[in-house]
């Protein structure tokens, strides 16, 4: 067992840690800040560099405040882990991984801090969590990058009550619980259970499909199918998306990782009834709540499909196209069919600052430009971010 390190930490690096040095090495530190000395644990040995936990604080950050997640940290739940940091010195930090991935792997120099997404504040954002149950049969969160589950689930980001009540009843080990408080203040929680390659699931509470609203327009759809976490993301991403898309009446909109169709519905109300807006997603659940909410607006057409197979068949170019792609990000192949396409528009969203650095790279290597980038605190208390950049050729 290797001895602790006392380390001096510098700057903030993608995925939550601080980067120190030893003995030539790189380290990198979590639940430290910029700044710190600091006794840490090495808890993997990676070749050229270490991954290691802060265990005691000698020479704190003037940042560092009583943490805000009470389940946090060091052997606590993987949950909030920066909820130990003010959060106006977590965004200018948040600000600055991104500014470094942009630089380092998209060749795009940007400089600012995350903005706040609302005015919800740091704690009680969440409205949407999966818990897992383990042996004992109690439902919890894991620890970072561990099996292990703690099953105190006063987790700073959900608001108060929104578990209560959850430990006391029996469940198989190895099950999922998917806990929504919908639009309508109703709590819903489903049970999944996987049995070879098929899953059962049972309603616990409330109902299998959860509402949602975006201005007037609501949706219904599966407690286990994606919507944002944040309880004013998707609200805050149209008005977004709806200041930059643009699109002339009649014109055609590209949705792509659409998802619900949140943003077809604010391309379909810009292009009207002559237009097209084709929303794509690869989940049967997504596609289904998309058209389900959608069904008045005749000029959207919602495709269940992979989004390289459904760009391709499309006969004509669009004036626009969204992508809000999972954590990896849209990738090569995706991007070059945008190139090809001519496509003179693109609003790209990503919720990992690597995976939207090197597609902003590869926007820039077809010709495009960054008009307008803007990285919110999508997710108080984590290193996460979401990143929305509107790119012009």
């Amino acid at each position: 067992m290797r001895e602790d390190l006392t380390l001096v930490t510098g700057a903030p690096a993608n995925g939550g840690s601080c980067v120190a040095h030893h003995d030539g090495r790189v380290v990198f530190v979590r639940y430290a800040l910029p700044g710190e000395r600091v006794r840490a644990r090495v808890t993997a040995e990676r070749g050229s560099y270490w991954h290691a936990e802060a265990l005691e604080v000698l020479d704190p950050s003037p940042d560092r405040i009583e943490p805000l997640c009470p389940i946090a940290g060091v052997d606590g739940a993987g949950c909030c882990d920066l909820a130990f940091a003010d959060p106006e010195a977590v965004r200018k930090l948040k600000g600055e991984v991104v500014a470094n991935q942009l630089e380092r792997l998209g060749g795009y120099h940007w400089a600012g801090a995350a903005q706040p997404l609302s005015q919800t504040g740091p704690t009680g954002w969440r409205t949407r969590v999966r818990l897992d149950v383990g042996a004992d049969r109690r439902p919890g969160f894991h620890r970072y990058h561990s099996d292990e589950l703690v099953t105190d689930l006063y987790c700073a980001q959900l608001p108060d009550g929104m578990l209560d009540g959850l430990p006391e009843q029996d469940r198989p080990p190895g099950a999922a619980l998917h806990v929504v408080v919908d639009d309508d203040d109703q709590r819903h929680v489903v049970r999944t259970v996987r049995h070879g390659k098929r899953t059962v699931t049972q309603v616990e509470e409330g109902n299998y499909h959860a509402v949602q609203r975006v201005g007037p327009r609501s949706w219904r759809l599966p407690v286990t199918a994606f919507w944002q976490a944040h309880r004013d993301a998707a609200t805050v991403y149209s008005e977004v998306l709806a200041h930059w898309a643009q699109p002339a009446a009649g014109g055609i909109a590209w949705d792509l990782y659409g998802g619900a169709g949140i943003f077809a519905a604010v391309l379909a109300t810009a292009v009207g009834e002559s237009g097209r807006v084709l929303s794509v997603d690869t989940s049967r659940g997504a596609s289904g709540a998309a058209r389900a909410a959608l069904q008045d607006l005749p000029q959207v057409h919602v495709v269940t499909d992979s989004v390289r197979r459904a760009v391709a068949a499309e006969p004509t170019s669009a004036d626009i196209a969204v992508l809000d792609p999972p954590r990896a990000g849209a990738g090569r192949e995706v991007i070059d069919l945008l190139a090809a396409a001519n496509v003179p528009r693109i609003i790209h969203i990503g919720c990992e600052a690597a995976a939207f650095a090197r597609d902003i790279g590869l926007y820039l290597g077809h010709g495009y430009a960054v008009e307008e980038l803007t990285v919110f605190d999508a997710f108080p208390l984590t290193h996460h971010v979401e990143c929305i950049a509107l790119l012009i050729r």
